[in-house]
């Protein structure tokens, strides 16, 4: 399959901050605001369902590679966007400039690199 298609796709989630999705919570800080591993995740979901229904069946992607930064903290109870878009296609590589924002405020920025794989032959692996 030819993934090129995909270039300049767009896709956008939508994430409240609860207790759960903090660094005390995570243990990757000591305060109640929103934990950049829970953004980062965010921002992976906004990928991976960007293209799920684009990829062929029996077919996923799977991160791997991230360049984030985590530019302002949110309280719980902040409702946070992330915005992704395919920048560059490689063969079964897709990277993804993705933006999170909390209202109009930019709080974290970056690039999502996920690759195209076979689900079953993938996981036939282990």
């Amino acid at each position: 399959m030819d993934y090129d298609m995909l270039k300049g796709l767009c896709h956008s989630e939508t994430l409240v901050v609860e207790h759960k999705d903090t660094a005390a919570v995570y243990g990757s800080g000591a305060l109640e605001v929103f934990a950049t591993p829970a953004m980062i995740a965010l921002m992976e979901k906004t990928c991976l369902e960007a293209v799920a229904d684009k990829i062929g069946e029996g077919n996923t992607t799977v991160g791997i590679a991230v360049n984030i930064k985590h530019l302002k903290a949110s309280p719980v109870g902040a409702a946070i966007r992330c915005e992704a878009q395919i920048i560059e296609v490689d063969r079964r590589r897709l990277v993804f400039e993705v933006k999170c924002f909390e209202g109009e405020t930019l709080v974290g920025e970056g690039f999502h690199e996920r690759f195209v794989v076979d689900s079953a032959k993938f996981m036939s692996k282990f």
